[in-house]
């Protein structure tokens, strides 16, 4: 056999070798981050409910979903430790101020520089004109009406007869 043959072999099998191990190091991070959990830490699921760790055991956790309100989960569901900050954010609502003293906002306008959210929530309750004029729909509803007396008439003479 000659190179050439082998060629498109070597490259599949390293192509194969390079996605196992991209997978297995992502594998491993995730168990180091489940394995570093402490009691009171606040975690999401993979089913995307946000808790608090209360215990740690062997493959399972006790999580406080809400207050006084526990639930056991597989180590294997918990999707991402969250830092105290972030919990909060997220679960209470809470602001969280950054260096400068400065509130951080829900969104990415900070990051484009475009008005943030609540100034167009003005511009959200403004009418919008779907071009219909209320004289179209006062004969809609005459003809709706004239075409349900017409039913009703012939029902009205098909029973007669």
């Amino acid at each position: 056999m000659s190179l050439v043959t082998l060629l498109p072999f070597i490259v599949l099998i390293g192509a194969m070798f390079l996605m196992t191990r991209s997978a297995k190091k992502k594998q491993q991070a995730a168990a180091a981050m489940r394995n570093d959990m402490q009691p009171g830490t606040g975690v999401r699921t993979i089913g995307g409910m946000y808790a608090t760790v209360k215990e740690i055991q062997e493959d399972t956790v006790l999580l406080e979903v809400a207050p006084g309100v526990h639930a056991i989960y597989a180590k294997n569901a918990i999707g991402a430790v969250l830092d105290d900050a972030e919990y909060n954010r997220i679960v209470h609502g809470d602001d969280e101020l950054d260096t400068e003293g400065t509130v951080v906002p829900d969104d990415a306008s900070s990051l484009t520089g475009d008005a943030p959210a609540d100034a167009d929530a003005a511009d959200d309750d403004a009418k919008i004109d779907l071009g219909k004029k209320p004289e179209d729909a006062e004969v809609k509803d005459a003809g709706a009406k004239g075409s349900e007396a017409e039913e009703a008439k012939a029902d009205g003479e098909g029973d007669a007869k």
